[in-house]
């Protein structure tokens, strides 16, 4: 079994910090040599310098995409932090259903992994709304840096046993079997999720508009501070005044260094003058 040296854990791990963000302590080294053996394997490498020569040559992206799928975990299911969503329904869509006066509602799951966060999203604004909803545009972006997650977000099938802690009524009005063991998303909902492959580490974010909502949860704990910071700073620029950020449950923000309000644990805001008494 091929050893991962410092020097190559060094160049892999200084490559990986410096284009996607992740931050590899050194003590992962060894977790770094059981998650990629396999590829070196199947790929005939002898050592990790000739997996690294491969990774920065590679000009289809694919290389790199398999070893951040290895590295990072892209553990999600549906109603996780379920606390989020009933804030976002009870509090954020009362205010931003009274106050977007174009009707235009921009959500963001950023780090969508799978696809449950921004199909539950979906799936809330549907119930929220009901026939008012033909009246609003409520798409909701959600991007993340791996084909894989979002070749599989984008089929829309899960297996019971993860739509099983749903409501009954959301399993009946929003699924349609698939097969013996799985259930598929109706179209209704498919559609209402745009997936797009995105790196969080873009020095300059290429959204025409800001959001009113950004889902960026369990992902800045593979980020060390500046990096998390230096995110954090965008996601602060595009956001809506009024509008709500939401991040993972073992995540937190410096509020001594941020322009975000904390409203709860995990759930900030970017605070404006005039927003009515009573949604603060």
């Amino acid at each position: 079994m091929a050893i991962i040296t410092e020097k190559e854990f060094k160049l892999l791990s200084e490559f990986i910090k410096e284009n996607y963000g992740i931050h590899l302590k050194q003590e992962k080294q060894s977790l770094l040599t059981g998650r990629l053996y396999n590829v070196l394997v199947q790929n005939n490498f002898k050592n990790f310098s000739e997996y690294y020569e491969y990774i920065v040559s590679d000009k289809t992206g694919d290389a790199v995409v398999t070893l951040i799928d290895k590295i990072t975990t892209n553990h999600t299911f549906f109603m996780r932090e379920a606390q989020h969503f009933y804030y976002f329904r009870d509090k954020v869509l009362p205010y931003l259903s009274n106050t977007v006066k174009d009707r235009d509602l921009r959500i963001w799951s950023a780090a969508c992994s799978t696809g449950e966060e921004p199909y539950t999203l979906a799936m809330i604004l549907d119930q929220f709304f009901g026939k008012e909803k033909l009246c609003w545009d409520t798409k909701v972006l959600a991007t993340d840096i791996s084909n894989k997650v979002l070749e599989i977000a984008k089929k829309g099938v899960y297996s019971d046993e993860k739509i099983a802690p749903l409501p009954s009524h959301w399993k009946t009005n929003y699924f349609k079997k698939y097969d013996d063991d799985n259930s598929v998303l109706v179209d209704k909902i498919r559609n209402e999720v745009i997936y797009r492959k995105f790196n969080l580490m873009e020095k300059a974010f290429p959204f025409k508009r800001r959001f009113h909502v950004i889902f960026c949860r369990n992902v800045m704990i593979y980020f060390d501070n500046k990096t998390k910071e230096e995110l954090v700073d965008k996601l602060y620029e595009m956001t809506e005044y009024g509008g709500y950020l939401f991040i993972g449950h073992s995540e937190s923000i410096n509020r001594d260094i941020t322009g975000f309000r904390y409203i709860m644990p995990s759930v900030y805001r970017k605070e404006e003058s005039n927003v009515p008494f009573g949604f603060k």
